[in-house]
């Protein structure tokens, strides 16, 4: 009903096949050395979604386990890379990630900064803030601080707190169909109107913390508008403070509302969905 029937086809078809495995550069990693390493076993090919990742075509598991281990390349889908690139966090800010666990999207905004920006991860689990710390210290990152925290409540911060807020919602995942296939079976009609509202929440209480003229990333890795436009609307009806900054996304992935959403039959990446929102400098 929301993307048609040859649309829905196309996807369905694209979530039986393999995802493509992609990567990117951490701090510790050099080009040369990556490119020469996996080159020699296979071919890499430079992403057309995002800059600074790759897809790695028939390169022996090996080969990465022992970048990985090493720290110098973390696996990561290209739209999943996208987000901190949107977010844009510079060298000295603030940043606040309230759902930062597993990590793979705070330690890329810390390597796009050069580890020069502060950032806090949130998240309402312990063992997985872990997670985060450990695969920060891999990668060579010190300025990740991770706050155990419910950002469905409210937040343990001043208003106005930092230069940019990225909430990387909790979501039905149906973007990802092709790397968690069991989500088809687990989800059941009711889960969208729970986690739109627990979306809502996590929103609405990161919006307070997001400095005049900072800016508030919303993302999610699920293709349903209930999830993604609804919750942006509703959250532009509520905070008139902020509005969209649409020029902030890739043109080519540009919806009408002004946020970038990806496929996975058509970029060949996972099912994006992000939009940035600005908050006006008026006290």
């Amino acid at each position: 009903a929301e993307i048609g029937e040859q649309e829905t086809e196309a996807f369905a078809q694209a979530n039986n096949e393999p995802a493509p495995i992609s990567f990117r550069l951490t701090l510790k990693g050099r080009e040369e050395e990556v490119w020469r390493r996996l080159q020699d076993d296979g071919r890499l090919e430079a992403s057309k979604i995002v800059p600074g990742a790759w897809r790695a075509i028939e390169v022996p598991s090996a080969a990465l386990r022992e970048l990985i281990a090493a720290g110098k390349i973390y696996l990561q889908d290209e739209a999943s890379q996208l987000v901190a690139h949107v977010l844009g966090a510079q060298a000295g800010e603030r940043v606040f990630d309230a759902c930062a666990a597993p990590g793979g999207k705070t330690t890329h905004i810390a390597s796009l900064t050069r580890d020069l920006a502060l950032i806090i991860a949130g998240d309402v689990h312990a063992h997985r803030l872990r997670t985060v710390r450990d695969l920060a210290h891999r990668q060579g990152i010190s300025r990740v601080h991770p706050v155990v925290l419910d950002a469905e409540k409210s937040l343990p911060f001043g208003d106005e707190s930092f230069d940019r807020v990225l909430v990387d919602a909790p979501c039905s995942g149906t973007g990802t169909l092709r790397r968690n296939p069991e989500i088809r079976y687990r989800l059941v009609p009711g889960d969208f109107a729970e986690l739109r509202a627990r979306q809502r929440r996590i929103l609405a209480h990161a919006s307070r913390v997001v400095r005049r003229k900072g800016r508030l990333v919303y993302s999610t890795c699920s293709v349903e508008f209930e999830e993604n436009e609804e919750v942006v609307n509703e959250f532009l009806r509520a905070h008139p403070e902020f509005t969209v900054v649409a020029e902030a996304v890739p043109a080519r992935f540009r919806t009408p509302l002004g946020g970038a959403r990806t496929w996975p039959h058509r970029e060949g990446s996972d099912g994006f969905f992000m939009i940035v929102f600005e908050r006006d400098g008026n006290p």
